[in-house]
């Protein structure tokens, strides 16, 4: 499973910096790349980041975990 944890927060970083981007300066590199907003590889891409996105909730419930060994 580490192997999907790493993709899918890659997935998110490359999603929030896509938004960054269509923030500051109106430019939506994903469709850039892929051809437009509605071009297949670009739908492929903004469906992967949401998949990721909702992957990534689990990680929510780790926040308030703390390691075995660690101090109480």
């Amino acid at each position: 499973m580490k192997a999907l944890d790493i993709t899918a927060l890659i997935l998110l970083v490359v999603g929030g910096l896509n938004w960054l981007l269509v923030g500051l300066f109106s430019l939506d590199l994903v469709a850039l790349i892929f051809g437009g907003q509605s071009a297949i590889l670009a739908r492929v891409v903004y469906i992967l980041v949401g998949l990721s996105a909702i992957y990534c909730l689990k990680f929510v419930g780790m926040l308030n975990t703390q390691p075995s060994g660690g101090k109480r």
